[in-house]
């Protein structure tokens, strides 16, 4: 999620289409949040690890 969620937002940037450009960073957020619920233990949607 957080890697498609950086091609989404330099493809937004890139095109200027605002629409891949948010999309881009709720994705990024959301998976920078998961990676780090993931790394620290917590278990995440039951997963000890998120990919």
């Amino acid at each position: 999620m957080f890697i498609l969620g950086v091609i989404l937002l330099l493809l937004g940037l890139f095109l200027h289409i605002t629409i891949l450009t948010t999309i881009g960073v709720i994705l990024l957020v959301i998976g920078a949040v998961l990676f780090l619920l993931g790394a620290i233990g917590r278990p995440v949607a039951g997963r000890r690890h998120y990919w």
